[in-house]
């Protein structure tokens, strides 16, 4: 099971430049981005924005996210080595469908969960990934901030932290070319079937 912002494809860049937009004001872009990188309910907090104002940022980011984002090196390799794929994301569906479909990655994923969309509270709460669980076998999940791997954690699935070795995590890679070699292949050691995630 894989978050995407930030672990599929490369959309910090978007998510700062729609944060910094809602803002009207002039901020910091790396300070942005760490704040982000918690969460953007806590960006909201210290920058004294006012919840109300998510579906705008949304709006925003996904605007920019649109025209800027790709995905990581050697995420297909990953994907086409992988049987089962799904999405669990707060991003809307329409935007996840679009930048998969723009770098022709559509046909990786079984299953797209926008949380709060479908009506889930957003992560680290573990309805959505309980959901996915209900259809799907999952043994592993990839995140880049702890908030993707909390409710894998406590659902006792396997986690992999993508560019962050703050979180606590049973892998850590900065690069997907060492998915295969550093994760994949060790799991698939202990297994029969190939591994869903």
């Amino acid at each position: 099971m894989w978050d995407f912002d930030g672990t599929l494809f490369d959309t910090y860049p978007s998510l700062v430049e729609g944060f910094m937009n809602l803002s009207q004001k002039e901020l910091d872009r790396s300070e942005v981005l760490n704040w982000l990188k918690i969460d953007s309910k806590t960006a909201f907090k210290h920058y004294g924005i006012d919840e109300d104002q998510r579906g705008e940022y949304q709006k925003l980011h996904n605007q920019y996210s649109k025209l800027d984002s790709r995905p990581f090196d050697h995420l297909e390799d990953v994907l086409s080595a992988v049987e089962n794929n799904i999405i669990v994301t707060h991003r809307d569906k329409e935007s996840t469908i679009f930048l998969l479909e723009k770098f022709h990655l559509a046909k990786y994923f079984k299953e797209i969960v926008s949380v709060e969309e479908q009506g889930f509270t957003r992560k680290p709460h573990s309805a959505s990934y309980e959901s996915v669980l209900k259809n799907h076998p999952i043994h592993l999940v990839v995140g880049d901030r702890d908030l993707d791997l909390i409710p894998a954690r406590k659902l006792k699935i396997k986690t992999v932290a993508f560019q962050n070795q703050n979180i606590e995590a049973d892998f850590h890679i900065d690069t997907y070319a060492d998915f295969i070699p550093l994760v994949l292949n060790p799991l698939q050691a202990t297994k029969q079937n190939p591994l869903d995630f």
